[in-house]
């Protein structure tokens, strides 16, 4: 089944959000403005209101579609199930790096990935503080700005990545990597997975390592690092990143090629 999209549409639509819903509150939010879901995991009424004010216009934008958002899920986690089924999907993140946005730091993003059958057909990562537009579409490469983002090429020096692990994730994880994060050459992470992947298409970084795995977090990203030649996957048995194995499986692992996606793999979780 082939679909019919405009990205340049969807990225009118996201920068529209954020000038309605997300930017007036940014260090603008008021007592009771922000909660936590879970201890780590902040929402905030921007998250709110901009995902309920995304999700008609996704759905209008290609009709029969679904809308696949973090915080309808968090309500009814039943959503995610879409995922694997025929009609097309939005994963929205409305605000990726709440915790940023929260405390006043330009640290977030926007986020929407077009999942058909658990494929990735295309994605959009926007900085609403800078105007920073990224887009990445299936076979035709990824854009910053309108500009062509050259493929990855291989490290000159030691690869460097990211490794960003905590509350989030599968029991013991945090405690797995914590054993041999001195193994790998560390960056800061931005405490945006969006922002992450950006970074990784800049040739920042040339990896990144996340314990959370939901696909509002890395579908978008996912399609970034495929478009580029890299390699995207969950840390057991190499299983290749789709979304709906968000709730089955263990930590993603992302590379600007297969062979250092091994190599982290190796130093990180070998015999675990």
């Amino acid at each position: 089944m082939s679909i019919e999209f405009d990205t340049g549409k969807v990225a009118d639509l996201l920068r529209r959000i954020a000038e309605v819903e997300i930017l007036p509150r940014f260090r603008n939010l008021k007592e009771g403005d922000t909660r936590q879901k879970s201890p780590g995991d902040y929402v905030t009424i921007a998250d709110e209101t901009a995902e309920l004010a995304i999700t008609p216009e996704l759905m209008k934008l290609l009709p029969g579609s679904v809308v696949v958002g973090e915080e309808a899920t968090a309500e009814n986690p039943n959503i995610m199930q879409a995922l694997a089924e025929p009609a097309p999907v939005w994963v929205v993140d409305p605000i990726d790096g709440t915790g940023n946005f929260a405390s006043g730091q330009e640290g977030f993003v926007s986020m929407l990935a077009l999942v058909l059958a658990d494929d990735i057909l295309a994605s959009w990562i926007y900085h609403p503080v800078s105007g920073e537009m990224t887009i990445a579409r299936k076979g035709a490469g990824v854009t910053i700005n309108g500009q062509p983002v050259a493929r990855f090429t291989p490290p000159t020096t030691e690869a460097k990545g990211i490794l960003a692990y905590g509350q989030r994730g599968a029991p013991g994880i945090a405690q797995m990597v914590d054993r041999r994060r001195a193994s790998v050459t560390q960056v800061k992470s931005a405490r945006a997975a969006g922002i992450d992947y950006v970074r990784m298409a800049k040739g920042e970084i040339d990896f990144a390592f996340f314990s959370g795995i939901m696909p509002w977090d890395h579908a978008p990203g996912a399609m970034i690092v495929r478009e580029l030649g890299g390699h995207i996957g969950y840390i057991r048995a190499d299983e290749s990143y789709r979304p709906s194995l968000a709730l089955t499986s263990t930590g993603i692992l992302s590379a600007t090629s297969r062979n250092i996606w091994r190599d982290i793999h190796d130093r990180l979780f070998r015999d675990e």
